[in-house]
């Protein structure tokens, strides 16, 4: 194949599959390595992390962090301060993503971004998940009833103050939704940790 159609082609792939793909994905749909690395040097594909390709042309990230570790590690869940600042319920800044990966699943190896990877139990790691398209990725995130409850399974690795915060904003933005709290507690065995913060903010 001659080079114009062999890079349109490979275009055409990424442009199905939202504009981004990792290397071994994009060679299992046809796309020959030579031409991806083609396509780098010409400036029409970017080099997001190592294994990692997206158009150029494609608009800027808007959270090029969660898009990123999504696209490298696709069957984690973004988790904890992350999950907090997607849904807007802390005043925290994360300084790397927090994710969870299945157990029993091989180290994800990431050079960029800083990540902090988690291993939760069977029902835990299933539990309200949520996908959402962040910059043309699918993102897995845990909903924000979840994560709450999940801050105060890990309060001793984020801080009891970030999980009573998140609580507190949790329930100013979704007045109502104490039920979903509740069964999220119950499924992370949190109930009577967080039954007196809950009786607080009542």
């Amino acid at each position: 194949m001659d080079q114009p159609n062999a890079w349109r082609k490979a275009e055409a792939v990424f442009e199905k599959h939202g504009g981004m793909l990792r290397t071994s994905k994009a060679i299992a749909l046809g796309v020959h390595p030579r031409t991806l690395y083609a396509l780098r040097e010409a400036g029409r594909l970017q080099q997001v992390s190592r294994g990692l390709y997206r158009l150029a042309d494609l608009p800027e990230f808007r959270n090029p962090d969660l898009a990123t570790v999504a696209a490298r590690i696709p069957q984690g869940v973004i988790c904890l301060i992350s999950a907090l600042a997607f849904h807007e319920i802390t005043t925290q800044i994360p300084h790397q993503v927090d994710i969870v990966v299945p157990r029993g699943t091989k180290q994800p190896r990431l050079d960029f971004p800083p990540t902090r990877i988690f291993r939760f139990s069977e029902p835990m790691f299933q539990a309200g998940v949520e996908t959402h398209r962040v910059d043309g990725v699918p993102v897995r995130v845990y909903g924000a009833a979840k994560t709450v409850a999940d801050c105060f399974k890990f309060r001793n690795k984020i801080g009891i103050d970030v999980a009573v915060e998140a609580l507190r904003d949790y329930l100013k933005k979704h007045r109502g939704g104490m039920d979903a709290l509740w069964r999220y507690a119950k499924i992370c065995r949190m109930t009577n940790v967080m039954r007196p913060y809950l009786k607080a903010t009542a």
